[in-house]
Protein backbone atom coordinates (compact mmCIF):
# COMPACT_ATOMS: atom_id res chain seq x y z
CA UNK A 1 0.00 0.00 0.00
CA UNK A 2 1.34 3.63 -0.70
CA UNK A 3 0.34 6.76 0.75
CA UNK A 4 1.56 10.29 1.17
CA UNK A 5 2.46 10.63 -3.08
CA UNK A 6 3.46 14.06 -3.31
CA UNK A 7 6.11 16.33 -5.54
CA UNK A 8 8.50 18.64 -4.52
CA UNK A 9 10.34 21.13 -7.40
CA UNK A 10 13.68 21.74 -6.46
CA UNK A 11 15.15 24.79 -9.40
CA UNK A 12 19.47 25.24 -8.31
CA UNK A 13 19.10 28.35 -10.79
CA UNK A 14 21.66 30.85 -11.89
CA UNK A 15 20.71 33.29 -8.40
CA UNK A 16 21.52 30.06 -6.04
CA UNK A 17 24.79 29.50 -7.86
CA UNK A 18 25.69 33.56 -7.60
CA UNK A 19 24.81 32.89 -3.63
CA UNK A 20 26.82 29.96 -3.10
CA UNK A 21 29.86 31.42 -5.50
CA UNK A 22 32.79 28.52 -5.50
CA UNK A 23 31.15 26.49 -2.70
CA UNK A 24 31.66 22.48 -2.86
CA UNK A 25 28.56 21.71 -1.94
CA UNK A 26 24.30 23.26 -1.66
CA UNK A 27 21.73 22.19 0.89
CA UNK A 28 18.12 22.54 -1.04
CA UNK A 29 14.53 22.69 0.42
CA UNK A 30 13.90 19.62 2.77
CA UNK A 31 11.48 16.94 1.88
CA UNK A 32 8.76 15.96 4.85
CA UNK A 33 7.04 12.49 5.91
CA UNK A 34 4.11 12.64 8.19
CA UNK A 35 4.52 10.93 11.11
CA UNK A 36 1.55 8.40 12.07
CA UNK A 37 1.83 6.12 15.51
CA UNK A 38 -1.42 4.26 14.48
CA UNK A 39 0.09 2.89 10.80
CA UNK A 40 0.51 -0.44 10.44
CA UNK A 41 4.04 -2.62 9.63
CA UNK A 42 4.71 -2.98 6.39
CA UNK A 43 2.99 0.85 4.94
CA UNK A 44 4.88 2.43 2.69
CA UNK A 45 5.33 6.31 2.31
CA UNK A 46 6.51 7.87 -1.25
CA UNK A 47 8.31 11.32 -2.16
CA UNK A 48 8.70 12.39 -5.11
CA UNK A 49 11.57 15.53 -5.94
CA UNK A 50 11.89 16.82 -9.16
CA UNK A 51 14.92 19.78 -9.46
CA UNK A 52 17.47 20.71 -12.18
CA UNK A 53 20.91 21.55 -12.22
CA UNK A 54 22.43 24.08 -14.43
CA UNK A 55 25.99 24.19 -15.62
CA UNK A 56 28.32 25.36 -13.04
CA UNK A 57 26.53 23.35 -10.15
CA UNK A 58 28.55 22.12 -7.38
CA UNK A 59 30.18 19.42 -6.70
CA UNK A 60 27.65 18.34 -4.38
CA UNK A 61 24.12 18.78 -3.88
CA UNK A 62 21.96 17.54 -0.92
CA UNK A 63 18.46 17.14 -0.69
CA UNK A 64 16.92 17.29 2.83
CA UNK A 65 14.66 14.12 3.70
CA UNK A 66 13.01 14.21 7.05
CA UNK A 67 12.66 10.53 8.10
CA UNK A 68 9.86 10.09 11.03
CA UNK A 69 10.02 7.29 13.71
CA UNK A 70 8.94 3.31 12.91
CA UNK A 71 10.98 3.31 10.00
CA UNK A 72 12.09 0.28 8.74
CA UNK A 73 13.57 0.66 5.15
CA UNK A 74 14.36 3.65 2.66
CA UNK A 75 14.45 3.30 -0.96
CA UNK A 76 15.43 5.80 -3.01
CA UNK A 77 15.35 5.45 -6.92
CA UNK A 78 16.20 8.38 -9.27
CA UNK A 79 16.26 9.32 -13.01
CA UNK A 80 17.74 12.18 -15.02
CA UNK A 81 17.86 13.58 -18.55
CA UNK A 82 20.71 12.65 -21.12
CA UNK A 83 19.97 15.06 -23.98
CA UNK A 84 22.15 15.27 -27.03
CA UNK A 85 25.80 17.25 -26.65
CA UNK A 86 27.89 18.85 -29.63
CA UNK A 87 30.17 16.29 -30.35
CA UNK A 88 33.55 16.86 -27.54
CA UNK A 89 31.42 18.63 -25.39
CA UNK A 90 30.60 16.30 -21.85
CA UNK A 91 26.53 15.19 -21.39
CA UNK A 92 25.28 14.32 -18.31
CA UNK A 93 26.27 12.66 -15.53
CA UNK A 94 24.69 12.52 -11.99
CA UNK A 95 26.23 10.23 -9.36
CA UNK A 96 24.33 9.45 -6.09
CA UNK A 97 24.68 8.76 -2.42
CA UNK A 98 23.13 9.35 1.26
CA UNK A 99 24.13 10.16 4.62
CA UNK A 100 22.02 9.56 7.70
CA UNK A 101 21.03 11.49 10.77
CA UNK A 102 24.38 12.16 11.76
CA UNK A 103 24.95 15.13 8.79
CA UNK A 104 26.75 15.46 5.77
CA UNK A 105 29.80 17.00 7.62
CA UNK A 106 33.24 16.45 6.05
CA UNK A 107 35.11 13.10 7.23
CA UNK A 108 31.62 10.93 6.64
CA UNK A 109 30.35 10.25 10.19
CA UNK A 110 26.84 10.26 8.32
CA UNK A 111 27.80 8.50 5.50
CA UNK A 112 25.64 5.58 4.49
CA UNK A 113 26.45 4.90 1.37
CA UNK A 114 27.53 6.05 -2.39
CA UNK A 115 27.32 4.32 -5.47
CA UNK A 116 27.99 7.12 -7.96
CA UNK A 117 26.66 6.65 -11.45
CA UNK A 118 26.73 2.45 -11.21
CA UNK A 119 22.87 2.25 -9.72
CA UNK A 120 19.64 3.92 -10.69
CA UNK A 121 17.98 2.76 -6.93
CA UNK A 122 19.19 1.70 -3.58
CA UNK A 123 17.77 0.83 -0.21
CA UNK A 124 19.00 0.42 3.38
CA UNK A 125 17.18 -1.55 6.11
CA UNK A 126 18.91 -2.65 9.50
CA UNK A 127 20.14 -6.64 8.59
CA UNK A 128 20.52 -5.71 4.72
CA UNK A 129 21.19 -3.18 1.93
CA UNK A 130 22.25 -2.79 -1.69
CA UNK A 131 25.66 -3.01 -2.65
CA UNK A 132 27.68 -0.21 -1.89
CA UNK A 133 25.50 0.81 0.79
CA UNK A 134 25.71 0.09 5.06
CA UNK A 135 23.24 -1.85 6.51
CA UNK A 136 21.61 -0.88 9.93
CA UNK A 137 18.45 0.72 11.35
CA UNK A 138 16.79 3.96 9.32
CA UNK A 139 16.63 6.05 12.27
CA UNK A 140 14.52 9.12 12.95
CA UNK A 141 15.89 12.95 11.53
CA UNK A 142 17.10 14.46 8.60
CA UNK A 143 18.66 12.42 6.22
CA UNK A 144 20.39 13.51 3.14
CA UNK A 145 20.48 12.45 -0.33
CA UNK A 146 23.75 13.33 -2.12
CA UNK A 147 23.84 14.24 -5.76
CA UNK A 148 27.15 14.25 -7.63
CA UNK A 149 26.71 16.40 -11.11
CA UNK A 150 29.82 14.74 -12.49
CA UNK A 151 29.05 16.40 -15.63
CA UNK A 152 26.31 18.64 -17.18
CA UNK A 153 25.10 19.06 -20.03
CA UNK A 154 24.66 22.94 -21.63
CA UNK A 155 21.06 22.47 -21.27
CA UNK A 156 21.74 21.14 -18.18
CA UNK A 157 20.53 18.78 -15.92
CA UNK A 158 16.66 17.29 -14.98
CA UNK A 159 16.57 15.06 -12.34
CA UNK A 160 13.77 12.93 -10.47
CA UNK A 161 13.82 10.78 -7.01
CA UNK A 162 11.66 9.53 -5.84
CA UNK A 163 12.16 8.02 -1.87
CA UNK A 164 10.25 5.15 -0.18
CA UNK A 165 10.00 4.83 3.62
CA UNK A 166 8.59 1.80 5.05
CA UNK A 167 7.28 1.42 8.12
CA UNK A 168 7.79 -1.27 10.70
CA UNK A 169 10.13 -2.38 13.38
CA UNK A 170 14.17 -2.02 12.53
CA UNK A 171 15.07 -5.61 12.50
CA UNK A 172 18.88 -6.53 13.80
CA UNK A 173 21.99 -5.44 12.03
CA UNK A 174 24.09 -8.39 11.61
CA UNK A 175 27.95 -8.02 13.65
CA UNK A 176 30.32 -7.83 10.46
CA UNK A 177 33.23 -10.43 10.17
CA UNK A 178 36.10 -9.60 7.84
CA UNK A 179 39.12 -11.24 6.82
CA UNK A 180 42.34 -12.29 8.45
CA UNK A 181 44.80 -10.05 8.46
CA UNK A 182 47.63 -12.66 7.53
CA UNK A 183 47.71 -16.20 5.31
CA UNK A 184 49.55 -19.28 5.10
CA UNK A 185 53.07 -17.68 3.57
CA UNK A 186 56.19 -18.88 2.83
CA UNK A 187 58.36 -16.52 5.07
CA UNK A 188 60.61 -14.30 3.41
CA UNK A 189 59.59 -14.84 -0.20
CA UNK A 190 58.28 -12.79 -3.61
CA UNK A 191 54.53 -12.46 -3.17
CA UNK A 192 51.99 -11.38 -5.85
CA UNK A 193 49.24 -9.09 -5.33
CA UNK A 194 46.55 -7.19 -7.28
CA UNK A 195 45.54 -3.77 -5.08
CA UNK A 196 43.24 -2.16 -6.93
CA UNK A 197 40.04 -4.33 -7.86
CA UNK A 198 36.56 -3.01 -8.53
CA UNK A 199 33.42 -5.27 -7.40
CA UNK A 200 29.55 -4.70 -7.62
CA UNK A 201 30.13 -2.77 -3.91
CA UNK A 202 31.12 0.55 -6.49
CA UNK A 203 31.12 -0.04 -10.51
CA UNK A 204 32.23 -3.58 -11.02
CA UNK A 205 30.48 -6.77 -12.30
CA UNK A 206 32.07 -8.83 -10.28
CA UNK A 207 30.71 -10.20 -6.85
CA UNK A 208 33.83 -10.99 -4.28
CA UNK A 209 33.56 -14.55 -4.62
CA UNK A 210 34.53 -14.11 -8.34
CA UNK A 211 36.55 -11.90 -7.48
CA UNK A 212 38.71 -14.34 -5.25
CA UNK A 213 38.54 -17.28 -7.69
CA UNK A 214 40.16 -14.68 -10.38
CA UNK A 215 42.71 -13.76 -8.22
CA UNK A 216 43.50 -17.29 -7.17
CA UNK A 217 43.59 -18.59 -11.40
CA UNK A 218 46.15 -15.43 -11.70
CA UNK A 219 48.41 -16.81 -9.43
CA UNK A 220 48.11 -14.05 -6.72
CA UNK A 221 49.27 -13.71 -2.74
CA UNK A 222 47.01 -11.13 -2.07
CA UNK A 223 44.63 -8.21 -3.02
CA UNK A 224 43.20 -5.31 -1.94
CA UNK A 225 40.11 -4.28 -2.34
CA UNK A 226 39.43 -0.81 -3.38
CA UNK A 227 35.72 0.24 -4.37
CA UNK A 228 34.95 3.61 -5.44
CA UNK A 229 33.84 5.83 -2.16
CA UNK A 230 32.40 3.14 0.32
CA UNK A 231 33.53 0.94 2.55
CA UNK A 232 30.50 -1.43 2.22
CA UNK A 233 32.43 -4.87 0.52
CA UNK A 234 34.50 -4.72 3.82
CA UNK A 235 32.52 -7.77 5.97
CA UNK A 236 31.82 -9.48 2.85
CA UNK A 237 35.38 -10.90 1.80
CA UNK A 238 35.86 -12.64 4.74
CA UNK A 239 34.24 -16.17 3.38
CA UNK A 240 37.05 -15.58 0.20
CA UNK A 241 40.42 -15.51 2.23
CA UNK A 242 42.32 -18.33 3.08
CA UNK A 243 45.27 -19.85 3.52
CA UNK A 244 45.97 -19.27 -0.04
CA UNK A 245 45.05 -15.71 -0.16
CA UNK A 246 45.44 -12.33 1.50
CA UNK A 247 42.44 -10.07 1.38
CA UNK A 248 43.37 -6.81 2.57
CA UNK A 249 40.97 -4.22 2.60
CA UNK A 250 40.74 -0.30 1.29
CA UNK A 251 38.90 1.77 -0.95
CA UNK A 252 39.77 4.06 -4.06
CA UNK A 253 39.01 7.41 -3.07
CA UNK A 254 37.30 9.28 -5.97
CA UNK A 255 37.78 13.05 -5.78
CA UNK A 256 37.61 15.62 -8.72
CA UNK A 257 41.13 16.06 -8.90
CA UNK A 258 42.17 12.51 -8.74
CA UNK A 259 41.84 8.92 -7.66
CA UNK A 260 44.10 7.31 -4.46
CA UNK A 261 43.93 3.95 -3.30
CA UNK A 262 43.47 3.54 0.84
CA UNK A 263 45.37 0.05 0.45
CA UNK A 264 45.28 -1.81 3.42
CA UNK A 265 43.14 0.13 5.94
CA UNK A 266 41.74 -1.51 9.33
CA UNK A 267 38.63 -3.09 8.81
CA UNK A 268 35.45 -0.44 7.86
CA UNK A 269 37.70 1.77 7.55
CA UNK A 270 35.71 5.08 5.56
CA UNK A 271 37.95 7.44 3.63
CA UNK A 272 35.98 10.71 2.41
CA UNK A 273 35.77 11.97 -1.04
CA UNK A 274 34.63 15.46 -1.27
CA UNK A 275 37.63 17.81 -1.87
CA UNK A 276 40.20 19.19 -4.35
CA UNK A 277 43.46 19.90 -4.62
CA UNK A 278 42.59 23.93 -3.92
CA UNK A 279 40.66 23.09 -0.84
CA UNK A 280 44.08 22.16 0.51
CA UNK A 281 42.25 19.15 2.64
CA UNK A 282 43.72 16.15 1.03
CA UNK A 283 46.80 15.72 3.81
CA UNK A 284 43.91 15.46 6.50
CA UNK A 285 42.93 12.64 4.60
CA UNK A 286 45.92 11.01 3.96
CA UNK A 287 46.82 11.02 7.51
CA UNK A 288 43.66 9.24 8.76
CA UNK A 289 44.50 6.27 6.13
CA UNK A 290 47.70 5.98 7.96
CA UNK A 291 46.38 6.22 11.08
CA UNK A 292 44.09 3.49 9.78
CA UNK A 293 47.22 1.81 8.85
CA UNK A 294 46.78 1.68 5.29
CA UNK A 295 49.32 3.47 2.50
CA UNK A 296 48.42 6.11 0.63
CA UNK A 297 48.89 4.95 -3.24
CA UNK A 298 47.50 7.50 -5.85
CA UNK A 299 46.17 5.78 -9.19
CA UNK A 300 46.45 6.44 -12.58
CA UNK A 301 47.78 10.02 -12.17
CA UNK A 302 47.71 10.50 -15.66
CA UNK A 303 44.96 9.35 -17.02
CA UNK A 304 42.22 11.07 -19.02
CA UNK A 305 38.81 10.90 -17.84
CA UNK A 306 37.22 13.46 -16.11
CA UNK A 307 38.40 14.28 -12.79
CA UNK A 308 41.01 11.03 -13.10
CA UNK A 309 44.39 13.46 -13.88
CA UNK A 310 46.26 13.73 -10.19
CA UNK A 311 46.28 16.99 -9.16
CA UNK A 312 47.48 17.14 -5.02
CA UNK A 313 51.01 16.26 -5.75
CA UNK A 314 52.85 13.09 -4.12
CA UNK A 315 53.89 14.79 -0.91
CA UNK A 316 51.87 12.53 1.23
CA UNK A 317 51.85 9.16 -0.96
CA UNK A 318 53.82 6.59 -0.09
CA UNK A 319 54.02 4.64 -3.51
CA UNK A 320 52.35 5.84 -7.17
CA UNK A 321 50.87 3.34 -9.65
CA UNK A 322 52.44 4.04 -12.96
CA UNK A 323 50.75 0.56 -14.40
CA UNK A 324 47.09 0.89 -14.46
CA UNK A 325 45.42 -2.21 -16.26
CA UNK A 326 46.73 -2.88 -19.85
CA UNK A 327 49.66 -0.61 -20.54
CA UNK A 328 48.85 2.43 -22.71
CA UNK A 329 49.91 6.01 -23.59
CA UNK A 330 48.85 7.21 -19.80
CA UNK A 331 50.72 4.87 -18.06
CA UNK A 332 54.01 5.58 -20.50
CA UNK A 333 53.50 9.16 -19.01
CA UNK A 334 53.37 8.00 -15.65
CA UNK A 335 56.26 5.97 -15.72
CA UNK A 336 58.21 8.87 -17.28
CA UNK A 337 56.70 11.39 -14.68
CA UNK A 338 57.81 8.95 -11.86
CA UNK A 339 61.62 8.25 -13.26
CA UNK A 340 61.62 12.57 -13.22
CA UNK A 341 60.38 12.21 -9.56
CA UNK A 342 63.53 9.63 -8.70
CA UNK A 343 66.60 11.63 -10.41
CA UNK A 344 65.02 14.63 -8.01
CA UNK A 345 65.27 12.01 -5.19
CA UNK A 346 68.38 11.05 -5.82
CA UNK A 347 69.77 14.48 -6.67
CA UNK A 348 68.89 16.14 -3.32
CA UNK A 349 69.17 12.94 -1.08
CA UNK A 350 65.44 12.85 -0.79
CA UNK A 351 63.06 9.80 -0.13
CA UNK A 352 61.83 8.06 -3.05
CA UNK A 353 58.30 7.04 -4.23
CA UNK A 354 58.26 3.54 -5.19
CA UNK A 355 55.80 2.72 -8.42
CA UNK A 356 53.48 -0.27 -8.35
CA UNK A 357 51.11 -1.58 -10.89
CA UNK A 358 47.55 -2.71 -10.42
CA UNK A 359 44.62 -4.27 -12.63
CA UNK A 360 41.96 -1.68 -12.09
CA UNK A 361 39.81 -4.70 -12.93
CA UNK A 362 35.84 -3.90 -12.88
CA UNK A 363 34.15 -6.24 -15.57
CA UNK A 364 34.74 -9.04 -17.90
CA UNK A 365 37.07 -9.27 -19.75
CA UNK A 366 39.27 -7.22 -17.42
CA UNK A 367 41.56 -9.61 -16.34
CA UNK A 368 42.64 -9.48 -12.71
CA UNK A 369 46.75 -9.48 -12.07
CA UNK A 370 47.66 -7.72 -15.35
CA UNK A 371 49.18 -6.14 -14.15
CA UNK A 372 50.71 -7.32 -10.68
CA UNK A 373 52.86 -6.22 -7.87
CA UNK A 374 55.36 -8.40 -7.13
CA UNK A 375 56.80 -7.44 -3.62
CA UNK A 376 59.34 -9.19 -1.07
CA UNK A 377 57.84 -9.63 1.95
CA UNK A 378 59.01 -11.18 5.45
CA UNK A 379 55.31 -13.14 5.72
CA UNK A 380 52.22 -13.10 3.44
CA UNK A 381 50.61 -10.68 6.18
CA UNK A 382 49.55 -7.37 5.94
CA UNK A 383 51.87 -5.07 7.32
CA UNK A 384 54.91 -7.49 5.58
CA UNK A 385 53.25 -6.62 2.26
CA UNK A 386 53.01 -3.03 2.88
CA UNK A 387 56.89 -2.93 4.23
CA UNK A 388 57.81 -4.30 1.28
CA UNK A 389 55.15 -1.94 -1.08
CA UNK A 390 56.88 0.79 0.80
CA UNK A 391 60.35 0.14 0.98
CA UNK A 392 60.19 -0.77 -2.79
CA UNK A 393 60.72 -3.99 -2.69
CA UNK A 394 58.97 -5.01 -5.65
CA UNK A 395 58.86 -5.30 -9.35
CA UNK A 396 55.70 -4.72 -11.75
CA UNK A 397 55.07 -8.10 -14.20
CA UNK A 398 52.10 -8.51 -17.09
CA UNK A 399 51.39 -11.77 -15.44
CA UNK A 400 52.33 -14.59 -12.98
CA UNK A 401 54.27 -16.19 -15.96
CA UNK A 402 56.80 -13.16 -15.57
CA UNK A 403 59.76 -13.86 -12.82
CA UNK A 404 62.57 -11.18 -12.24
CA UNK A 405 66.14 -11.03 -10.46
CA UNK A 406 67.67 -7.40 -10.16
CA UNK A 407 70.74 -7.01 -8.08
CA UNK A 408 73.34 -5.05 -8.38
CA UNK A 409 77.43 -6.32 -7.15
CA UNK A 410 80.01 -4.64 -6.45
CA UNK A 411 83.94 -6.01 -6.15
CA UNK A 412 84.00 -7.15 -2.41
CA UNK A 413 80.95 -9.06 -2.44
CA UNK A 414 78.62 -5.75 -1.70
CA UNK A 415 74.88 -6.73 -3.39
CA UNK A 416 71.90 -4.87 -3.14
CA UNK A 417 68.33 -5.97 -4.72
CA UNK A 418 65.53 -3.94 -6.07
CA UNK A 419 64.64 -0.82 -3.64
CA UNK A 420 67.90 -0.78 -1.95
CA UNK A 421 71.29 0.94 -1.86
CA UNK A 422 74.54 -0.57 -3.08
CA UNK A 423 76.87 1.47 -0.38
CA UNK A 424 79.72 1.90 -2.78
CA UNK A 425 82.07 4.48 -3.63
CA UNK A 426 81.59 6.92 -6.90
CA UNK A 427 84.15 4.85 -8.76
CA UNK A 428 83.86 1.41 -7.72
CA UNK A 429 83.04 -0.71 -10.53
CA UNK A 430 79.45 -2.05 -10.10
CA UNK A 431 78.08 -5.10 -11.94
CA UNK A 432 74.48 -5.06 -12.80
CA UNK A 433 72.24 -8.52 -13.61
CA UNK A 434 68.94 -9.12 -14.44
CA UNK A 435 67.30 -12.23 -15.20
CA UNK A 436 64.01 -12.63 -16.29
CA UNK A 437 61.59 -15.29 -17.61
CA UNK A 438 58.08 -15.58 -18.94
CA UNK A 439 58.93 -12.88 -21.40
CA UNK A 440 59.86 -14.31 -24.56
CA UNK A 441 61.11 -11.97 -27.49
CA UNK A 442 61.14 -9.19 -25.28
CA UNK A 443 63.89 -6.16 -25.21
CA UNK A 444 65.46 -5.27 -21.65
CA UNK A 445 66.69 -1.74 -21.12
CA UNK A 446 68.48 -0.59 -17.97
CA UNK A 447 67.24 3.16 -17.05
CA UNK A 448 69.18 5.26 -15.45
CA UNK A 449 69.29 9.10 -14.38
CA UNK A 450 71.04 9.86 -17.61
CA UNK A 451 67.37 7.90 -19.35
CA UNK A 452 68.22 4.44 -21.11
CA UNK A 453 71.64 2.99 -20.95
CA UNK A 454 71.55 -0.22 -22.65
CA UNK A 455 68.77 -2.04 -24.68
CA UNK A 456 69.51 -5.61 -24.83
CA UNK A 457 69.11 -7.92 -27.94
CA UNK A 458 65.38 -9.55 -27.86
CA UNK A 459 65.31 -12.79 -25.21
CA UNK A 460 64.72 -16.15 -27.24
CA UNK A 461 61.33 -17.57 -27.73
CA UNK A 462 61.56 -19.59 -24.75
CA UNK A 463 61.24 -16.29 -22.83
CA UNK A 464 64.58 -16.81 -20.13
CA UNK A 465 67.85 -14.67 -20.25
CA UNK A 466 70.36 -12.98 -18.64
CA UNK A 467 71.72 -9.17 -19.05
CA UNK A 468 74.63 -7.88 -17.65
CA UNK A 469 75.92 -4.58 -17.43
CA UNK A 470 78.97 -2.89 -16.04
CA UNK A 471 78.79 0.91 -14.60
CA UNK A 472 79.72 3.36 -11.73
CA UNK A 473 77.81 5.00 -8.85
CA UNK A 474 79.56 8.01 -10.46
CA UNK A 475 77.66 7.27 -13.99
CA UNK A 476 74.20 5.96 -12.73
CA UNK A 477 73.16 7.04 -9.41
CA UNK A 478 70.45 4.60 -9.69
CA UNK A 479 69.03 1.88 -12.22
CA UNK A 480 66.00 0.05 -12.83
CA UNK A 481 64.71 -2.33 -15.67
CA UNK A 482 62.05 -2.34 -18.17
CA UNK A 483 60.99 -5.71 -20.36
CA UNK A 484 59.37 -4.37 -23.05
CA UNK A 485 57.19 -6.70 -25.62
CA UNK A 486 58.28 -6.01 -29.43
CA UNK A 487 57.36 -3.03 -31.21
CA UNK A 488 56.24 -2.06 -35.25
CA UNK A 489 56.03 1.75 -34.54
CA UNK A 490 59.22 3.01 -35.33
CA UNK A 491 61.86 4.00 -32.49
CA UNK A 492 59.28 3.72 -30.01
CA UNK A 493 59.83 1.67 -26.69
CA UNK A 494 57.18 -1.67 -27.01
CA UNK A 495 54.70 -1.89 -24.71
CA UNK A 496 55.95 -2.81 -21.20
CA UNK A 497 56.11 -6.58 -19.85
CA UNK A 498 57.49 -5.80 -16.67
CA UNK A 499 59.56 -2.85 -14.67
CA UNK A 500 61.62 -3.53 -11.51
CA UNK A 501 61.57 -0.52 -8.78
CA UNK A 502 65.31 1.58 -8.69
CA UNK A 503 68.67 0.33 -6.90
CA UNK A 504 70.81 3.42 -5.59
CA UNK A 505 74.27 3.15 -6.17
CA UNK A 506 76.73 4.87 -4.14
CA UNK A 507 76.80 6.44 -0.75
CA UNK A 508 73.53 8.40 0.31
CA UNK A 509 73.60 12.04 -0.31
CA UNK A 510 72.91 14.43 2.63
Amino acid sequence: MCADDHDDDHELGRRALLMTGAAAALTLGSVTFASDAEAADGEQRTRTIRGNLPTGSPDYVYVPVEVPPRVREIRVAYTYDKPSVPAGTPGNALDIGIFDAHGTELGGRGFRGWSGGARSEFFIRADEATPGYLPGPVGEGTWHIALGPYTVAPQGLSYEITVTLTLGEPGRTPRPAYPPARAGGRGRAWYRGDCHLHSWHSDGRRTPAEIAALARAAGLDFINTSDHNTNSSHPHWADQAGDDLLIMLGEEVTTRNGHVVALGTEPGTFVDWRYRARENRFGRFARDIRRAGGLVVPAHPHATCIGCAWKFGFGEADAVEVWNGPFTPDDEVALAAWDNMLVASARHGREWLPAMGSSDAHRSPDAVGTPQTVVLADDLTREAIQDGIRAGRSYVGESRHVSLTFTASGGRGEQAGIGERLRVAEDTPVTIRLEASGVPRCTARLVTDQGVLLTSDPFPVSGSGVVEWRTTPAYAAYVRAELRHETAVGPLPGVMAALTNPIFLGPEQH
